[in-house]
């Protein structure tokens, strides 16, 4: 099976939206070396260690029975979809399961909804243009489709513009909306790069490894922010095949558990995928036959592979970049506005289960129960398990499966920058869509005309409006204690005046990726040190490295990085080059700031 029939409409929509697009893509795949382009090396993003995980105390309630609820049976009834993933539990326990159940928290605001489990992004994408269709024919509650799909948040980018695109060239622009109303839960370890344990005790065994991921998904995100972090160069083509870079087909019908089988099947039968060798860009014109080497997925994808394979393990997970990946609300904006007082009422009714959740564990085993009867898989003990997360080890090798967690009020404030002003679902949108920028997967920017701006892409007015529940304090990061340990270190090329400590203009984006993924670190404490070229005096490129690198604190304390998040700041002059001082590349080179997070 070759690349190009694996992928599903929305893959394919992704890289045509229109026919003539396919045909284009068809062109490329039989002509190859029209998009050949050249694996890249992007700026890095840090791993994660705070969590938004406030609790406000508050009375235990009466838990939602399993009976459909009679009361809210009159009432239009509002469809919602989503994976089958935990992170969703608090809107699934305040539903009682997949349909509107007595005692419900749901029920007690009126509302009549159906959650409907789907694992196809392709099928999400179809269900919600199924919904527009209806609602543009005059249809006040569109009985076919879903008013809203749940996903990663680090996935909207991608899913958003895609689907935006192919909203506009059906109905034209600016006449229906999709958009972002909120966050119900957040993943923490249950979404994963799985691969073989040498690549966590050596990551650059990545280079030339092949892995199967949702293109574009949150996993696919996990995947790529690791590479980066390791300084390893991505290929964005998923038709070619680089040796000296991490290579991402596109799992079978954009399906989570397809990665998960894919690498089984790879691993276990020898399978595997013919992939156009390319080298610095250029096709070489062989045909490379590659095994599956690993994948990004999640629960239960991580078990499935634990459980048939030995020697693999979860190479990093959102447990590290537990910043990185909210399970978000995407609705339909026309009629979410048509509809305001509903839209809030799901919200709210999650918000007050979630909070629950947080509190009493009785909760939380009911919100197992009705997990797995929304996506008839496994049982209530199995998610109940998942949730908190797992722990296993197999012939000597250890891994982690799950890892979940759901959003109060107060998180979501917090989350969104709403409580204290650290908007952290900004800094995600933004590094993930310089990700689609620069990596161009599937020939995102050829076919999708732009990335939907994160203020058009996000509407946090749902959110401050909801009064009546408690909405608590937002959680502070620790930075009294010494750091110690090592999360990661990055080396930056950040331009300044000559012989001065003033930031260039063109210096103040690489300064802007840099306050994005401190944001996503934001329990680390950070350590700075300036470093020059050998021209000049060494004691004033001493004085001129350290200045430079107080420089670059200034800024970003000023962009509301505490000051005591700083544990050093420092200068080593042209002490430590990297790169030879004899050629204007290598004076480049050594002129950077190093950026150390510790914990």
């Amino acid at each position: 099976m070759d690349w190009w029939s694996k992928l599903t409409i929305f893959s394919k929509s992704l890289i045509a939206i229109s026919v003539a697009s396919v045909v284009g893509v068809s062109a490329y795949y039989f002509s190859p070396g029209l998009l050949v382009s050249e694996s890249k090396k992007l700026l890095k993003m840090e791993l994660s260690t705070d969590e938004v995980n406030n609790v406000t105390k508050s009375e235990e309630l009466p838990l939602p029975s399993e009976s459909v609820s009679s009361k809210v049976a009159g009432s239009p009834l509002i469809k919602i979809g989503g994976y089958a993933w935990n992170a969703q539990s608090a809107i699934i326990v305040a539903n009682g399961g997949p349909k509107t159940t007595s005692g419900s928290q749901m029920e007690a605001q009126g509302v009549n909804l159906e959650i409907i489990r789907q694992d196809w992004l392709s099928e999400l994408r179809n269900l919600q243009l199924k919904f527009i269709e209806e609602f543009d024919k005059g249809a006040s509650h569109p009985k076919e489709g879903i008013f809203a799909v749940m996903i990663m948040g680090d996935g909207v980018p991608f899913y958003l513009s895609s689907v935006q695109q192919a909203i506009n060239d059906k109905y034209g622009k600016n006449k229906y909306h999709l958009q972002v109303i909120g966050a119900i839960g957040l993943s923490y370890g249950e979404d994963k790069l799985i691969g073989p344990a040498s690549w966590k005790k050596n990551p650059k065994e990545l280079k030339g490894a092949l892995i199967s991921a949702v293109i574009g998904d949150g996993d696919w995100v996990t995947a790529v922010n690791y590479a980066f972090l390791n300084g390893i160069n991505v290929n964005p083509d998923p038709s070619t095949y680089d040796a000296d870079a991490l290579n991402i087909i596109a799992s079978a019908n954009d399906d989570y558990i397809e990665s998960a089988k894919e690498l089984i099947k790879s691993q276990k039968e020898n399978w595997t995928i013919p992939l156009k060798e390319v080298v610095k860009g250029k096709l070489t014109g062989k045909t490379i036959n590659k095994k599956i080497d690993g994948c990004a997925t999640w629960t239960p994808g991580d078990k499935m592979v634990f459980d048939a394979l030995d020697g693999f393990t979860d190479i990093i997970s959102t447990k590290e970049f537990n910043n990185q990946m909210a399970a978000t609300v995407i609705a339909v904006r026309e009629w979410s506005d048509k509809n305001r007082d509903s839209v809030k009422k799901i919200l709210t009714a999650t918000y007050i289960s979630s909070n629950q959740m947080k509190q009493y564990d009785s909760w939380r085993k009911r919100a197992s129960k009705a997990v797995a009867s929304t996506f008839n898989m496994e049982n209530a003990d199995y998610w109940y398990t998942m949730f908190k997360g797992k722990s296993g080890e197999k012939n000597g090798v250890k891994f982690s499966m799950g890892g979940s967690r759901v959003f109060n009020l107060s998180d979501a404030k917090q989350y969104y920058g709403i409580k204290d002003g650290v908007n952290r679902y900004l800094a995600v949108y933004n590094q993930v869509s310089t990700y689609l920028k620069e990596l161009n997967p599937a020939g995102f920017n050829q076919n999708v005309k732009t990335i939907v701006p994160f203020d058009e892409a996000v509407n946090l007015s749902y959110i401050t409006d909801i009064s009546g529940i408690e909405s608590g304090t937002a959680y502070n990061a620790n930075y009294t204690k010494e750091a110690k340990d090592v999360i990661a270190s990055g080396e930056w090329n950040i331009n300044f005046e000559t012989g001065r400590a003033v930031l260039r203009p063109e210096a103040i984006d690489v300064i802007e990726s840099i306050y994005n993924l401190v944001i996503q670190a934001e329990n680390t404490k950070l350590e700075l040190v300036g470093h020059t070229d050998n021209v000049g005096n060494s004691g004033a490129n001493f004085s001129l490295s350290q200045a430079r690198a107080e420089s670059v604190k200034t800024y970003l304390i000023k962009k509301g990085i505490p000051s005591k998040r700083f544990q050093k700041v420092d200068g080593k002059g042209d002490e430590m080059p990297i790169a030879d001082n004899s050629t204007s590349s290598g004076k480049a080179k050594n002129r950077r700031v190093v950026i150390t997070l510790l914990k």
